[in-house]
């Protein structure tokens, strides 16, 4: 019989190279002893729920170094951030506007408080075949069209280092008196790094989270919430963060976050400039890869893309024969490079301050060979001799591609109150979805609850199957089911 805690003890003795989360890479000199920390709201160790003494500081420290008005500890993840900030920006039944591709815990905002939901789209960036970014004129005609919006979502930088032009966008809502939230969670490292892109919290935008444990040294649910400006209720917001965080909060959580703004803001311009030198030396050393190709800052300025986030190492293999999710388990296997995700033609790896130079040339060295197999095919190894030439393999297209959702029937919160029948997916078309579909990561819905069933989204959802994709929220484990609307009953 394996048990977790073995399997995560022998995992981190192993030789795999983390281009994953968390941002503290296992780096052993920070972390903290676990059963010796663990502790609950005793003397002279405050309480997260009614901060006064050691973690109110504790989060004056953060929002200082942060350049926020005030920023709070989250220990439930960015999820219970954004979950709390919807909350406390909407009444039950309102409206909200939001990006298409923002995360599945937004879409649980929407539900929770029965919110009409109104989409915006990210741009699509052909070449790489990922969404761009939210162009503002589209929020501004939104909010022209509908004045029951209460609020503005988005999220950016996305999964894939791809960033929105926040200053437009807040100062379009602003003028309408309506908060701007941003799901800054995969850019915690922007207000501290100087070459990163510029924070939402410098744009201006009303509350913005960040996942610590993303992209900083953090253990793993550690999150932080920023709130800016007077639009926002902040006696209201703390009360949603008291009611969606746990009543006994992890202290090895907060503990972890203290001590992640304890390292930054002692030695965060020494460790951000070291990581920028790492990545500069990384980029120039695959320059001439010839079939795959690393997303860089040239995509700029197309679709809506204001800036791109380097650390976030996008790697595109369409020019090869293999998926992005082969190429994904081939560094995994043969490398033991442990990446972050993969989608059907590309593969992401995420770097932080944590990373160490020898971590980025293996993972260049790796590229390389495999980029050569395809020049010098005799040595390629003969598990991944068999290439894949059928005409539907090669089609220009990617299952991350958005475009305007179907007819929606019902609001999510309403669905989820109506009966439910369960059945095969390729008799699903033109049923109303009771489900949230995604891939996982990143967790960016396909269907929602309400919305009709086209035959866009099961083609979409086969070609996930087809790539042996994650997909998550079907009704059952094999993804041949899925609930539905009863509308018989």
């Amino acid at each position: 019989m394996k048990y977790l805690y073995k399997e995560l003890e022998e995992y981190g003795q192993s030789d795999y190279y983390p281009f994953h989360m968390p941002g503290h890479k296992r780096n052993k000199v920070y972390t903290t002893s676990m059963y010796e920390s663990d502790i609950t709201e005793i003397e002279g160790f405050d309480n997260l729920h009614h901060p006064e003494g050691l973690i109110k500081d504790a989060q004056i420290r953060a929002a200082r170094l942060f350049g926020s008005d005030e920023t709070f500890f989250l220990i439930n993840g960015s999820t219970c951030g954004i979950l709390s900030a919807i909350c406390a920006t909407t009444d039950r039944f309102g409206t909200i506007l939001m990006a298409r591709n923002c995360h599945k815990s937004v879409y649980h905002g929407v539900l929770l408080n029965n919110l009409q939901a109104k989409y915006v789209y990210p741009e699509y960036q052909e070449e790489y075949e990922i969404n761009g970014g939210i162009f503002p004129e589209d929020i501004k005609d939104e909010l022209e069209k509908d004045s029951s919006i209460q609020v503005v979502i988005i999220t950016s930088p996305t999964y894939d280092g791809v960033v929105s032009n926040i200053d437009e966008i807040c100062s379009i809502a602003h003028a309408k008196g309506i908060p701007v939230i941003v799901d800054e969670a995969h850019g915690a490292h922007f207000p501290l790094d100087e070459k990163a892109p510029k924070s939402a919290i410098k744009c201006g935008a009303d509350v913005v989270i960040h996942s610590a444990h993303k992209t900083l040294p953090s253990l793993t649910q550690t999150a932080l919430i920023h709130v800016n400006g007077k639009l926002v209720n902040k006696e209201k917001l703390k009360m949603y963060l008291s009611i969606f965080q746990s009543s006994s909060p992890s202290y090895l959580l907060m503990g972890s976050i203290d001590q992640c703004m304890d390292l930054l803001e002692k030695r965060g311009s020494i460790l951000f400039e070291k990581f920028q030198q790492n990545l500069k030396n990384f980029y120039d050393k695959i320059k001439n890869l010839q079939r795959i190709k690393i997303v860089s800052k040239e995509i700029i300025g197309k679709n809506s893309i204001e800036d791109f986030d380097m650390a976030k190492i996008l790697i595109s293999v369409k020019n090869l024969h293999l998926s992005g999710k082969e190429v994904y388990d081939i560094l995994r296997e043969r490398y033991h490079l442990q990446m972050e995700m993969a989608s059907s033609n590309y593969v992401i790896g995420i770097t932080t301050i944590m990373d160490e130079e020898q971590g980025f040339c293996r993972l260049a060295d790796a590229l390389f060979e495999i980029d050569n197999m395809f020049i010098e095919k005799d040595e390629i190894d003969e598990k991944y001799k068999e290439y894949k030439e059928d005409k539907e393999y090669k089609e220009d297209i990617t299952v991350r591609k958005l475009k305007k959702c179907e007819e929606v029937k019902y609001t999510i919160g309403d669905a989820s109150l109506k009966e439910t029948k369960t059945m095969y997916l390729e008799e699903s078309e033109n049923k109303v979805s009771a489900e949230f579909l995604y891939v996982y990561p990143p967790g960016i819905p396909i269907l929602v609850p309400g919305e009709m069933i086209s035959r866009q989204a099961l083609e979409q959802i086969f070609l996930y199957k087809k790539y042996n994709l994650s997909i998550q929220g079907l009704a059952d484990i094999s993804s041949r089911m899925i609930r539905v609307i009863d509308d018989e009953t």
